[in-house]
């Protein structure tokens, strides 16, 4: 993961701005059917160039019944950059495109004017310093990764999940363990939000272990992940 500016030292960077129904975490892909004229542009302009690096920003949306976003305050404060890495035109100009996640940030203001879509300004988020290495860091991990199994093998079948890489850096791993997993939106944030790579798997270790003993209890399992709702269909129509 590409390190990001201290947030004291950042300056401002203006991406154009999605509003999903989820919370994007770095370093996972998200696929979108883009169909809505405002964002087939937005995807244009990522296609051409017009946007630099095509990297735009995600954000949760505050509300499901959110129409139309007018304010900071309809959305949350963080979200995640991602880059466009592939995308297929659709006869009738709708997109098929798929993006990876990569770096965090907190809004510092909204521009519903300028464009068709909506533009932010941002300023990038760092990590708090942690030692990559040492005797707890490698036991929390290896306490998160039993647990990201135990959830995995309770909820999917066998080839709908995977085990992060080994060599896997402490600050990404939280974020690799979410994403098999269907944590609630308000909790993914929890996990976007922390900036301690330690607490934040304390925190996923925690997620895990206790949807583990939700679908035990229920004796129920969520989708496979390929048979989601698109999420790309926001009920927001920005």
């Amino acid at each position: 993961m590409t390190e990001p500016e201290s947030e004291s030292d950042a300056t401002t960077t203006i991406l154009p701005l999605f509003p999903l129904q989820t919370v994007l975490l770095p370093g996972t892909k998200l696929p979108l059917h883009i169909f809505e004229p405002r964002y087939r542009q937005l995807t244009a302009d990522l296609v051409s160039g017009t946007v630099p690096g095509r990297e735009f920003g995600v954000v949760a949306l505050r509300s499901s019944l959110t129409r139309e976003v007018r304010g900071l305050d309809q959305l949350y404060e963080i979200g995640c950059s991602t880059v466009l890495r592939e995308a297929k035109r659709l006869p009738d100009g709708r997109f098929d495109v798929v993006t990876q996640a990569r770096r965090r940030f907190r809004l510092t203001d909204l521009d519903c004017t300028s464009a068709p879509y909506l533009i932010a300004s941002v300023a990038w988020l760092d990590d708090d310093p942690v030692s990559p290495s040492g005797d707890m860091a490698e036991r929390l991990a290896a306490v998160a990764r039993a647990a990201h199994q135990r959830y995995c093998e309770t909820a999917w079948r066998s080839d709908d999940w995977h085990t992060p890489d080994p060599g896997t850096a402490i600050d990404e791993l939280a974020y690799q363990l979410a994403a098999d997993c269907l944590l609630p939106l308000e909790d993914r944030q929890r996990l976007l939000e922390e900036r301690h790579p330690l607490r934040r798997l304390r925190i996923a270790c925690r997620l895990l272990t206790r949807e583990t003993g939700f679908l035990n209890t229920l004796g129920a399992v969520p989708l496979p992940p390929g048979e989601l709702t698109d999420l790309s269909r926001p009920a927001s129509l920005n």
